[in-house]
């Protein structure tokens, strides 16, 4: 038994407990990133816990009741019904429910390279407690999920994981708060650093890696903002520069094209002529 449910049992009252635990063989799965080890749902849950360790992630719905959250002996969080919270390794956990209330608890044991990924480009915080918009779809997800781990089946559990990743993704990503004001100063982060990066060659992986984003998430950043793909906002960005130095300056066009980071003039003057509709040349003497 592993040690999650060996912790769950120790703390839950006689009320109704559903605890599946994998029931496959690890090498036969075809998703190995992520895997879910234990399902559990704690019905009416009375009993806090305190000085608790896993040694593994684990996904913590509270959909009814009301008590607390702390990691670390730091700040205790108030959970309510709607909330979202991380067990994880290395940390000491104090929660459960207020004294003399209860709670209701849906509880995923997980482990995978996918965590990871999660943890660098998912708005996720461990120790922190999220509120979360219940609704019918999360419930419908998770009673797929409970009938996937029963089946036994190395392919069911293979679809648990992949409907429990895509669960998590929909109430992380479903943030009015983060949506209006991290993303936008993601956003505006990235947009102010490649607009005083116009005279250098522009690299879209360093670029993702300096602002801790994946590169699809980059392009969809870029995309987001100002209607154009990625590439086409560099090269309209680097167009607008160059016309200004064109008119301000009596500068050589190679000497422009090179300093935007555009080696082969010809390249850059047919870029030009694509964005503006005159060659950089004819643009100069006719403005």
């Amino acid at each position: 038994m592993h040690q999650m449910e060996l912790l769950m049992d120790n703390m839950i009252n006689n009320y109704i407990k559903n605890i599946i635990d994998v029931k496959v063989d690890v090498s036969k799965l075809n998703v190995k990133s992520l895997m879910i080890s234990t399902v559990g749902y704690l019905h009416y849950r009375t009993m806090p816990r305190y000085n608790a360790h896993f040694s593994k992630w684990a996904i913590v719905l509270i959909t009814k009741g009301k008590g607390t959250y702390q990691v670390n002996k730091g700040i205790r969080h108030i959970v309510e019904g709607g909330s979202l919270f991380f067990f994880y390794p290395n940390a000491t956990f104090d929660y459960g429910p207020d004294p003399k209330g209860f709670w209701d608890e849906y509880y995923f044991s997980i482990e995978g390279e996918r965590i990871a990924e999660w943890l660098k480009n998912w708005p996720i915080q461990p120790g922190t407690v999220k509120k979360i918009r219940e609704c019918e779809a999360q419930l419908n997800k998770i009673d797929r999920i409970f009938m996937l781990m029963k089946s036994g089946s190395p392919s069911n559990a293979d679809r648990a994981s992949l409907l429990l990743e895509s669960m998590l993704y929909d109430i992380i990503m479903d943030d009015d708060t983060y949506l209006k004001s991290n993303k936008n100063h993601r956003m505006i982060a990235i947009v102010e650093d490649i607009s005083n990066s116009l005279y250098l060659p522009f690299n879209a992986t360093a670029t993702a890696k300096k602002h801790h984003v994946s590169l699809p998430t980059l392009r969809r950043i870029i995309y987001d903002y100002s209607g154009y793909p990625l590439n086409d906002y560099i090269h309209r960005l680097k167009v607008a520069e160059a016309k200004k130095i064109l008119i301000n300056t009596e500068l050589p066009i190679k000497n422009i094209s090179e300093a935007l980071g555009y080696k082969d003039v010809y390249y850059f003057s047919r870029l030009f002529k694509k964005h503006v509709g005159s060659a950089p040349n004819f643009y100069r003497k006719n403005m």
